[in-house]
């Protein structure tokens, strides 16, 4: 049986239409979470930290389609920590930044060397490398002054990271849209919190950014992550909406029904006789149904836009 194709300005045509789509999609959902969070206001000086990487490309390119739709005005500066890779292309950041007319500042630090040199052959050097970058940009960001630091982290890696850390760390954390730093002098956002990578790599493709890859360790993939990146997909596979409910769970914690007893006060909890909305009861229904009579939360939310663009 054969296959009929549609005309070239056809295809052409639902082309375009799918990367318009995808492109207001990203949009709304960055802008969302920006807002939902509390990220930009007036007058802030944001640092993007561009790695070279799809998922930062993708980061500058929304943020800056949205400050000229903002009803604030606010700051844009590209940073980029050139760690003396061998073979890193120093050229093509720049190149791309200028062509593009926003101010960036490219620092130069060989982290590399204090890698290579700490880190046991054959072990995953990501840790100390994040460590290591972190700090310096905390400190070009005093230097620029800048207000907020812009990561690239998505929706995936958030719901990676809470896994990782419940089941190798035995902590119940993920990586939130907006945090201080740890010497508390820096607020750190991520406005991709509700983007799916698989949309950022088909933005990526169809924006052509020169992806420069992370050659310092071969571009070594840490293991237990990776394991949970597999999991979540043949999760998805297998039960379609599972991983956008665990998503929507973030924004919708119960302390009473854990066993925090920091986040919430066991030791005094007496009966009132009055009713309590979170209380106890009988059976426990179906988890299905008590999920669609929930209040909607500010993740479900953008889970349900994401669903419905």
């Amino acid at each position: 049986m054969s296959t009929i194709e549609l005309p070239a300005t056809r295809r052409e045509d639902r082309l375009a239409y799918e990367r318009n789509k995808l492109h207001k999609r990203l949009l709304r959902l960055a802008g969302q979470a920006i807002g939902d969070f509390g990220m930009i206001e007036a007058g802030d000086r944001v640092m993007v930290c561009l790695s070279g990487g799809k998922d930062s490309y993708a980061l500058l390119d929304l943020l800056l389609t949205l400050r000229s739709r903002a009803p604030v005005a606010f700051d844009i500066v590209a940073v980029n920590l050139d760690q003396k890779q061998p073979g890193f292309p120093a050229d093509v950041l720049p190149r791309y930044l200028e062509t593009l007319g926003v101010p960036y500042r490219i620092e130069n630090q060989d982290t590399y060397s204090i890698v290579t040199r700490v880190v046991p052959e054959g072990r995953t050097m990501c840790s100390l490398c994040s460590r290591l970058r972190r700090g310096i940009l905390y400190r070009v960001a005093d230097e620029l002054g800048a207000t907020k630091i812009a990561l690239g982290h998505h929706r995936d890696d958030i719901l990676e990271t809470f896994f990782l850390n419940m089941f190798f760390g035995g902590k119940l954390k993920a990586m939130p849209p907006k945090l201080v730093s740890d010497d508390g002098r820096h607020i750190v956002i991520r406005p991709l919190a509700y983007v799916k990578e698989e949309d950022l790599s088909a933005y990526a493709h169809w924006r052509a950014f020169p992806i420069i890859p992370c050659n310092l360790c071969g571009s070594q993939e840490n293991l237990k992550r990776r394991e949970v990146k597999q999991l979540m997909r043949e999760w998805e596979k297998r039960f379609p909406g599972r991983v956008e409910n665990i998503f929507a769970s973030l924004g919708r914690v119960v302390p009473s029904h854990l066993m925090d007893r920091e986040r919430f006060d066991f030791a005094t909890l007496r009966a009132t006789g009055q009713p309590v909305p979170d209380g106890d009861i009988a059976f426990d229904g179906d988890p299905a149904l008590e999920a669609a009579a929930a209040p909607q939360s500010r993740f479900s939310v953008a889970r349900r836009t994401h669903r419905d663009a």
